[in-house]
């Protein structure tokens, strides 16, 4: 994508309020690459993390120019291949798909992360079989390293690619 095509977005720190989006997320067909929904204990206990920083690093809603929330990223600290780094995630809401809005907020989440400064990656680590996942790495500048066996959530098992970006890179 090129930088005239992405979006605006903003992030916003992850508050109290947005467990709402956390349980709009939690459908079948926005967990269906990730194993399925989780239960409210579950919803509620990640949401607590949410909130903390020094438990889940940094977490934030997607904000549009409009002020809709249209979903949430974040970056956390993951070892990979035994050198710290950065995960990402992200998850855009079913009505706003389709327009760019997860490259848009990934590539925010990768800003943030730069700006953090701590790590020089930041990896993602979409199913094989999630397209649209896949797309959204390679659009946001992403490199593909490989496959691996992946957790997510705890207890699930998935092949996932292996996604990279540098973060010290211009």
């Amino acid at each position: 994508m090129s930088d005239a095509t992405i979006p605006p977005v903003k992030l916003e720190p992850w508050s109290d309020a947005d467990f709402d989006v956390l349980r709009r997320q939690n459908t079948p067909e926005m967990t269906e690459h990730l194993g399925g929904p989780e239960s409210e204990e579950k919803l509620a206990d990640r949401h607590r993390r949410y909130l903390d920083p020094t438990e889940n690093g940094s977490m934030f809603r997607v904000v549009l120019p409009s002020g809709e929330v249209a979903g949430s990223t974040g970056f956390w600290d993951h070892e990979w291949d035994g050198e710290a780094a950065y995960e990402t995630g992200y998850g855009i809401l079913p009505e706003f798909q389709g327009r760019g809005l997860a490259v848009a907020a990934t590539i925010a989440a990768a800003e943030a992360a730069r700006a953090d400064g701590r790590h020089r990656w930041l990896y993602a680590f979409p199913s094989v079989e999630h397209g649209a996942s896949n797309a959204v790495c390679r659009k946001a500048g992403f490199e593909l390293v490989g496959e691996s066996e992946f957790e997510y959530p705890k207890g699930h098992f998935m092949r996932s690619n292996v996604w990279r970006l540098d973060l010290t890179a211009d």
